[in-house]
């Protein structure tokens, strides 16, 4: 599947060190330095296309094109992969609620999806794929998992053995009470009967009446959440056997740490036998108004309404890069409305003829990044920086200050 447009970023003069990038690993809770490589795989999860874009998937893929701009500015390559979960059980929903076919809706918001991303300037994955077209991929990944004997029936249902894999738990550091209550909040089947444990992980599920299957040799079906990522991610990114792990950042919103990554990354490990990531990156929660924002109260934030509403996209970007990524935002309209003036005011001082220096601004966003990717002291450099130059400050080159913003922070403007 195609994603969209290339992103171009500018290169950094020679002159500007960029040092290792560290971020907090929710596996171990610290902050790390990420080990200096010359290649990096990256998955991120995308989104189920049914209500897309909103601003919390708009927090999350700006983190992880920042992760990317800063790993690319060091000099490395990086591998970026990013799947589409269409087929899913809230699409059917959706579809069968408003009265469309569930692939025209899936269609409809991977599209809109897109334009928001190319108006954010995100930098597009190396490969973007829907679970649709990489169904053969995971009925490969199901018969690996059955090869090592991981996987049992319920009815005519395909389970996971998560216990298979003694780190199962180890990523997500939650009791066992706490699993079960998210695991069932956020899709899971923890009281079927017939599991052998209620943590045990769907990875096959045979068709049902009126819904859509895919043929395959355990009969005719659709897979399984998290199958479906860590097939993907294995085959698209191609892991290194030699390596302990087989990718280097697994990413997405702090929802998806349990149960989705956790089973994700057990399973990937029953197949090659390698530690899934070295580095799991999650982003926090968006609300709205002091609520909570959700399909279900009805309060999201789209990014299309508000670029159709005037709403310059480099405004979004800020607005989400003023506080850390891992925590979560309260949004509300007074944010935006700071981040409009503040970009206005930016474009105002980089359009002088006199600037005040920019070498030292340049270096201090790149040192803000490299620690866990702290964009708040980065933008807070670049308010000192305005300060100067609107105070008469010269010798600095506002065109190389640009520059540096586009390729790092993703600020075109």
């Amino acid at each position: 599947m195609y994603s969209w447009p290339e992103v171009y970023l500018p290169k950094l003069s020679n002159r500007f060190l960029v040092p290792e990038l560290s971020l907090l690993n929710t596996s171990s809770q610290k902050v790390e330095k990420l080990d200096k490589k010359s290649h990096y795989r990256m998955y991120v999860c995308g989104i189920t296309p049914y209500d897309a874009t909103h601003l919390g998937h708009a927090a999350t893929y700006l983190t992880f094109d920042l992760i990317n701009r800063y790993l690319r500015a060091t000099g490395a390559n990086v591998d970026f992969v990013e799947n589409i979960t269409d087929i899913d059980d809230p699409l059917l929903e959706r579809a069968a609620r408003d009265g469309v076919k569930w692939q025209d809706l899936a269609q409809s918001q991977i599209d809109l999806f897109r334009g928001d991303m190319t108006d954010l300037h995100i930098i597009p994955p190396t490969n973007y794929v829907g679970v649709v077209e990489a169904m053969q991929l995971v009925v490969d990944a199901v018969q690996k998992l059955q090869a090592a004997d991981t996987t049992y029936l319920v009815d005519s249902d395909i389970y996971f053995t998560v216990r298979s894999d003694s780190e199962f738990g180890s990523r997500s550091h939650l009791s066992q009470d706490q699993m079960l209550t998210i695991f069932s909040e956020r899709g899971g089947d923890p009281q079927r009967t017939g599991k052998a444990d209620p943590l045990d992980a769907l990875v096959w599920l045979s068709q049902r009446e009126g819904e859509p299957g895919w043929p395959s040799p355990f009969g005719s079906g659709r897979p399984g959440w998290h199958i479906e990522c860590c097939a993907i991610a294995l085959h698209y990114l191609k892991p290194d056997a030699r390596d302990e792990f087989a990718i280097d950042i697994q990413g997405g919103g702090s929802d998806l740490i349990f149960p989705h990554h956790e089973m994700s990354a057990t399973q990937s490990r029953a197949m090659t036998g390698q530690r899934f990531a070295r580095t799991y990156v999650h982003t926090g929660m968006i609300g709205l108004d002091g609520e909570k924002m959700s399909k279900s109260l009805a309060n999201l934030v789209f990014v299309s309404q508000l670029i159709r509403n005037g709403v310059n996209p480099m405004s979004i970007r800020w607005a989400l890069m003023d506080h850390s990524y891992s925590a979560d935002l309260m949004w509300n309209n007074s944010i935006l409305a700071k981040a409009e003036k503040d970009i206005l005011r930016l474009q105002l001082n980089l359009a002088r003829m006199e600037v005040a220096p920019t070498d030292s601004v340049i270096n201090a966003v790149i040192t803000s990044l490299s620690n866990n990717l702290d964009t708040s002291s980065a933008l807070k450099h670049l308010y000192a920086w305005m300060d100067a130059t609107e105070s008469g400050h010269t010798g600095g080159e506002a065109g190389e200050l640009a520059r540096a913003l586009d390729t790092l922070l993703g600020i075109c403007l």
